[in-house]
């Protein structure tokens, strides 16, 4: 096989991080910011309030795999809470969604780190091989995340499901990644740690995958099966090895 592309899965795969969206916190440091833009909520009304728009975002997704988009939610949220027009200027409408959306992020996360050994295989494969990322997540988050733990360059390109309204695994996302890269699937790999969202997706195109067992993302999936398995990153070496001599 000649591997032009690797395409990976980010969170679980690359970068592991922990979140709790149940920390009260969370809501409670939103409430004391809403305050200081004319909005009086209680933290619970916040979290129930949050929880009521993403309901629906997700409800009336016409997508078999919806994905919500949590800037238009903080929108929407302050459309429906603003007590009067005009209170924020509209200069402040604009950015203050994503500021509030990082503040949901920022608050929740427990961990943000690179699995050992990513940094390395990243540095030995950007220069063979073409690199790009497909991520379930929010661009808000996931594109700041990236360049926390300093990777955000490696991929071109960068595939977050939050901005498409679909996620793993529909296969448009893995598409787009194919035609931006101007490869072929069967010159493609997919790494990812999710059997079902990663691995069934990726094989419904031909492209061949690799399964990292990580500490997150589904080991099973009905009649799944990956063509290679790692369970410490740095095995992305033999994997590739593997495929190459095919």
């Amino acid at each position: 096989m000649i591997i032009k592309a690797i395409l990976f899965d980010v969170n679980g795969t690359l970068i592991d991080i922990n979140t709790d969206e149940s920390n009260e916190e969370i809501y409670r440091g939103i409430s004391h910011i809403l305050t200081y833009h004319g909005i009086s909520m209680h933290r619970w009304e916040v979290r129930d309030e949050y929880y009521r728009i993403l309901d629906i975002q997700l409800k009336t997704s016409r997508e078999k795999y919806p994905e919500f988009n949590v800037v238009e939610l903080f929108r929407e949220f302050l459309n429906r809470r603003l007590p009067a027009p005009g209170i924020i200027p509209p200069s402040k409408l604009e950015w203050l969604p994503v500021f509030l959306a990082e503040t949901y992020r920022g608050i929740s996360r427990n961990r943000l780190q690179l699995y050992p050994g990513v940094l390395d295989v990243l540095n030995d494969l950007r220069t063979r091989y073409k690199l790009a990322a497909i991520s379930d997540a929010q661009s808000a988050w996931c594109l700041p995340e990236l360049r926390a733990v300093g990777i955000d360059e490696y991929f071109d390109p960068i595939i977050v499901s939050g901005a498409f309204g679909y996620r793993k695994p529909d296969l448009r996302l893995f598409t787009t990644a194919l035609t931006a890269l101007r490869v072929a699937p069967e010159d493609t790999l997919f790494v990812g740690n999710d059997m079902f969202r990663d691995v069934y997706a990726a094989k419904q195109l031909g492209i061949k995958t690799v399964f990292f067992s990580s500490n997150q993302g589904r080991k099973q999936a009905e009649g799944v099966k990956p063509d290679y398995i790692i369970y410490q990153f740095p095995d992305m070496r033999q994997a590739i090895e593997f495929f190459e001599r095919q």
